[in-house]
């Protein structure tokens, strides 16, 4: 399910009760001042009336829009109608009393009777803005950009946990981790991203989630939406709190897998509108269908890969910034892809675009590296061997938030 910072939603509430009221304020004053031939004299009068109408209207919608979202045109037109005419009654019955009219049933009665006189034309102007105008603005509003992301490309990291060399492998044997040299590795991996302009965001560390630096696999990330992972290996879950938190932090959107589903970062490959997802050791089918169905409203198209012989989809095939996909095919079927290229070495699977024509890659692969040059990128690699040890690659260190 698909949620939404309360700081943003009552934001947007807020401004599209604004607009609202306004627009109906301004709608019945010009209604009349054409309905009195003109007469400039009646907008004095016309304002006075409606102020504190279109002010309790404003409130009512605020917290209306706020509780419902608008989310049918049927909500929208219910909300419309109550915050309408409640609106117009305590406001008339408000001007009233301000205006020296004690109250009592010749007062209320009259206040009833100009829900259907003097009161028409705001009531319905309120109504029709609330369905027509107020559903869209809202939404605008509530998946605008985030100002923490239109400052730059946000880079996701997590520092390796002193207990890096107790991480799992399940297609390789394991290899021992000299996690001084994999701290320095880190620390360069980070800096190729910050000469690129990157801005480095670090989740706290986990010091007894020796996994925990391959972030990615907590969170996957489309636009403004990150959707907060439950991975396929029990002992990483409690790796996705302190990540969720994090992302929270920069205002985004979040959704979550929920049990009986299992996703993996690591398994999803996002080319153009289709996102690739394997489905392989650490991810199942409702995973896939529960990912499927978050990314329904936005057009992309989710399309399952059977993934052997790897431990993630990633771990097999990622692609070039035009959309090649590049890897091993022993892993992967390559028919599953439009365009698809094998690279040299298994490091060489693996690049994530730095900036516009730039990519990095593992050094690793001095093979690979210059296959993907001869295709006009620009090439940086770094050294991941610890990482690599662990069924890691390049793409498995971070999550990129543009």
């Amino acid at each position: 399910m698909l949620t939404v910072p309360l700081s943003r939603r009552l934001s947007a509430s807020l401004i599209t009760a604004a607009v609202v009221a306004l627009g109906a304020h301004l709608i019945t004053l010009a209604a009349f001042f054409v309905g009195n031939t003109f007469d400039a004299s009646i907008l004095g009068v016309a304002n006075g009336f409606f102020g504190y109408s279109s002010i309790v209207v404003f409130i009512l919608l605020a917290v209306g829009i706020l509780l419902t979202e608008l989310a049918r045109w049927y909500v929208a037109a219910l909300v419309g109608l109550i915050t309408a005419v409640i609106g117009a009654f305590l406001g008339t019955l408000l001007t009233s009393i301000a205006s020296g009219a004690t109250l009592g049933s010749d007062l209320m009665n009259g206040v009833v009777s100009s829900l259907v006189g003097v009161n028409l034309t705001f009531i319905v102007a309120v109504i029709i803005l609330t369905i027509a105008a107020a559903p869209r603005l809202f939404d605008r509003i509530v998946t605008a950009r985030p100002a923490k992301l239109r400052s730059g490309r946000v880079l996701l990291v997590r520092l390796p946990s002193p207990d890096l060399a107790d991480g799992v492998v399940t297609h390789m044997e394991k290899s021992e981790i000299d996690t001084e040299l994999a701290d320095t590795q880190w620390a360069d991996y980070v800096d190729a991203f910050r000469a690129e302009g990157w801005n480095i965001l670090e989740v706290p560390i986990a010091p007894d989630l020796a996994d925990s630096v391959f972030v990615e696999d907590a969170v996957v990330v489309f636009g403004d939406v990150a959707v907060i992972t439950r991975p396929g290996s029990e002992h990483r879950l409690a790796e996705i709190d302190d990540v969720e938190t994090t992302v929270r932090s920069l205002g985004m959107s979040v959704a979550r897998i929920t049990e009986p589903a299992t996703l993996d970062g690591g398994d999803v490959l996002v080319v153009g509108d289709t996102v690739y997802v394997g489905r392989g050791g650490r991810t199942n089918a409702e995973g896939v269908a529960q990912l499927r169905e978050l990314l329904r409203p936005s057009g992309r198209t989710v399309v399952a890969v059977p993934v052997t012989g790897a431990l993630h989809l990633k771990s097999a095939v990622t692609a070039l910034p035009d959309g090649t996909v590049i890897g091993d095919p022993s892993s992967v079927d390559p028919r599953l892809f439009p365009s698809f290229l094998e690279m040299p070495e298994p490091e060489g699977a693996h690049v994530v675009e730095l900036a516009p024509g730039v990519v990095l890659m593992s050094d690793a692969a001095p093979r690979s590296k210059e296959l993907v040059e001869s295709l006009g990128y620009r090439v940086v690699t770094v050294g991941i061997s610890e990482f690599e040890k662990l069924e890691g690659c390049v793409t498995c260190l971070s999550v990129r938030i543009r």
